[in-house]
């Protein structure tokens, strides 16, 4: 862990908002992670998201982050996390913008 850790370092852009993927983090709705993109990109720092490997992130990695997202209780392998994310962040750009593809809670 620390050895990815120290390679996930080396690969962070200087001015990034760096978000750690941890189960401890905040779990939003669609619309909520909406709101945190858009206040995090406010911020005029690109986010960039951490992703662990089988372990996990090194916990010196996810105490130094800037925010702290979970993707739920449930454990997923790194590499669909990633899929999942890049869905989430597309899903959450369209909400920003207004577009259809969101469809939200439909009402009865």
């Amino acid at each position: 862990m620390r050895r990815e850790a120290e390679a996930l370092r080396a690969r962070i852009p200087q001015a990034a908002l760096t978000v750690a993927l941890d189960r401890t983090g905040q779990a939003p709705d669609s619309a909520g992670l909406a709101r945190l993109l858009a206040q995090w990109t406010a911020t005029g720092r690109t986010p960039c998201f951490l992703i662990g490997g089988a372990e996990g992130l090194d916990p010196t990695l996810v105490a130094q982050a800037a925010h702290r997202l979970s993707l739920g209780p449930l454990v997923w392998p790194h590499l669909l996390a990633r899929a999942m994310l890049a869905e989430q962040l597309f899903r959450a750009q369209s909400i920003l913008a207004n577009h259809p593809y969101h469809r939200g809670a439909r009402e009865s």
